[in-house]
């Protein structure tokens, strides 16, 4: 059965696109944490990062190069952002579709919830 982001990446479900190249895609979430809260999904399925293998390796690099790319063509580079990757149902994973979230937009307290 397909995912919620395997469907927004099969353009099943329409989405809020903030950048796509051939290996993930970044949308706005729909429950905004901050100001800006981006999802950066990749196009290939990994559950979670915690079932990423060593040929995923430049699959998440990928994830992380396109998450900074997407934080300065939002106008975060200056002001910072955070990324966070949630592992888990105590790790605050939602959808088993590893993803990477891009907040920023505002001052986020350390440590969060």
């Amino acid at each position: 059965m397909k995912t919620i982001f395997q469907k927004i990446i099969d353009r099943e479900i329409p989405a809020k696109l903030a950048y796509e190249d051939e290996h993930c895609i970044a949308i706005h979430d729909i429950n905004p944490q901050a100001p800006v809260h981006v999802l950066v999904i990749p196009k290939q399925h990994i559950t979670r990062i915690a079932e990423a293998k060593a040929d995923d390796q430049n699959t998440l690099g990928h994830l992380l190069l396109s998450a900074a790319a997407v934080a300065k063509k939002l106008g975060l580079e200056q002001s910072g952002f955070r990324v966070v990757i949630n592992n888990g149902r105590d790790g605050g994973e939602t959808v088993p579709h590893l993803h990477v979230h891009l907040l920023g937009g505002r001052p986020l307290a350390w440590p969060p919830g």
